[in-house]
């Protein structure tokens, strides 16, 4: 994250706060984030100097006016005041980041050799959430490489229960005792 994204996201998630819509800002956040990804020209457009100001908050004011919060709204047309609609992303995972922390909630990426069944995925989650005591929002990705077993990150820290991740350590330690 830069050092503006943390500054405006922290800004946005404390009014927020303060005005119990961490909700409904969160949810809108991730929606405008999908529009953004899908739609990079509109933000080149609502960056564009040569654009009078007026004209680009207009925009907003059309184009999202009814269907978010005024609070985010208003959020949208600083950052394009600014020149800074491009750190709208970097805003989105501040908010995010300090909407987890407030309300028990962590991110886990579990790796796998192959898709796991909803019956793993299901008892993964509910040992991860009392390993650490906050609500799990996993997402799990495969890679081949592993070969088998599972690496999982969660809360800043790396369980690897990998084949691969064993015979790193195999390779590492005949290397140690070799030497």
């Amino acid at each position: 994250m830069t050092k503006a994204g943390d500054l405006y996201g922290q800004s946005l998630y404390d009014l927020a706060l303060s005005e119990n819509l961490t909700d409904a800002i969160l949810h809108e956040m991730e929606e405008l984030r999908k529009i953004f990804a899908e739609n990079p020209d509109y933000i080149r457009l609502l960056l564009e100097p040569s654009i009078p100001k007026k004209e680009r908050l207009r925009l907003l004011d059309e184009a999202f006016g009814d269907s978010i919060q005024p609070y985010l709204l208003n959020f949208l047309k600083i950052l394009t005041e600014r020149g800074m609609l491009h750190e709208f992303s970097a805003c989105y995972k501040r908010f995010r980041a300090s909407y987890f922390k407030d309300n028990g909630i962590a991110d886990a990426l579990v790796v796998s050799a192959v898709p796991l069944s909803d019956a793993h995925i299901s008892a993964l989650t509910e040992k991860l959430s009392r390993m650490t005591g906050k609500k799990i929002i996993l997402q799990q990705k495969n890679d081949p490489s592993v070969m088998g077993g599972l690496r999982v990150e969660v809360d800043g820290k790396l369980l690897d229960g990998t084949v691969q991740g064993r015979l790193d350590t195999l390779r590492r330690e005949i290397n140690e005792t070799v030497m």
